[in-house]
């Protein structure tokens, strides 16, 4: 596994858990199609199924300017991939969203500045 990769995997851990502490239910974890992936797939307290990008970065500093956001890192088409996948995994799984709620995505943005984490949970992006 690269640094890239574990630094990755380490954001997602820490999503998924201000995810269980916020009351929502790990559904899946990297769920793959050829087309694109999505980092968790989750049930929100209200039954929204959600399915949630994660991006993670280290020591962000605008003032500095030497590396961008967490969420300067979604982009537009990153963000079609994962609509056309959250759309399709939608689809063969009807019985996950709940008719009245439907379903969405939302982005984690991490921030890890060493010990430390910062989380913005941004709801249907």
């Amino acid at each position: 596994m690269t640094y890239r990769s574990e630094f990755g995997q380490l954001g997602e851990n820490i999503a998924c858990r201000y995810l269980v502490e916020k009351n929502y239910k790990i559904i899946e974890r990297n769920h793959r199609q050829k087309w694109g992936e999505i980092d968790i797939i989750a049930k929100a307290p209200d039954k929204t199924l959600v399915f949630v990008e994660v991006k993670t970065v280290k020591n962000v500093s605008r003032e500095t300017n030497n590396q961008i956001s967490a969420e300067d890192q979604l982009t537009a088409a990153k963000l079609e991939k994962i609509k056309r996948t959250a759309s399709l995994y939608a689809g063969h799984n009807q019985d996950m969203v709940d008719e009245d709620k439907g379903w969405r995505i939302d982005l984690l943005a991490l921030t890890i500045s060493g010990n430390h984490f910062e989380i913005k949970h941004y709801e249907n992006i």
